[in-house]
């Protein structure tokens, strides 16, 4: 099994990305407790609309219940939220800040997670100090406009290439994901198909026991 010096790849089964589009009148909090009691093993704060200091005050809060469930707990983008609040790390996209320069801030003992479309981002974001990579998207996605996608022969690829831990995202989904099988992932990292569902817990469970198949087959 992969790893790097800050992550291990059973942490990755499961990785949740917030998303506030689909809380219907329930609480960031609420949802995210949910999918924790239903087997999420990573949870990603993604944010793009909020002030810092309500980002701030929410990822404090998230993080606090990620910690009763054991539970990393990472930064989307904002790097400097993420030192702030001394977040388990952040991640980043080919288009925000470089990983080098990230690393460089974070220092060497945070999580540093990269996406990445092709086996050279792959190598250069290991290279300069990634600890997983996400890559994607693997299926057609509505939750990201610039995600190119990647065909299930370039993530083989990825995963052969590197010796950190991989997670395929994008468009993934409990009907899809044994789709995956082969490829080398360690884990999915979703949005929708967990916290779009109209029974959180129950799906997030269903979507793990899947998941874990599709990682052994």
């Amino acid at each position: 099994m992969k790893s790097s010096k800050n992550c291990n790849a059973k942490d990755l089964l499961l990785y949740a990305v917030t998303d506030r589009y689909w809380l219907e009148g329930r609480t960031l909090y609420e949802v995210v407790k949910e999918s924790l009691d239903g087997g999420v093993t990573f949870l990603q704060l993604r944010e793009k609309d909020l002030d810092d200091e309500t980002f701030l005050e929410e990822a404090k809060e998230l993080q606090a219940l990620c910690k009763e469930y054991n539970v990393p707990f990472v930064v989307n983008d904002n790097v400097e939220i993420a030192l702030k609040m001394n977040a388990d790390g952040v991640h980043v996209g080919q288009s925000d800040m470089e990983a080098g320069d990230v690393r460089a801030l974070l220092g060497p003992d945070k999580i540093l997670g990269v996406s990445a479309q092709t086996v050279e981002q792959a190598l250069l974001a290991q290279e300069r100090g990634a600890d997983y990579l996400g890559v994607g998207a693997v299926f057609p996605t509505g939750s990201k406009d610039d995600a190119d996608d990647v065909s299930h022969e370039t993530l083989k690829a990825i995963c052969e290439a590197v010796s950190i831990p991989v997670v395929a995202i994008g468009g993934i989904k409990a009907s899809n994901v044994m789709e995956l099988k082969g490829s080398g992932i360690d884990g999915i990292a979703v949005i929708s198909a967990i916290y779009a569902q109209k029974n959180i817990l129950e799906g997030t469970k269903e979507l793990k026991k899947i998941t874990e198949e599709m990682v052994k087959a």
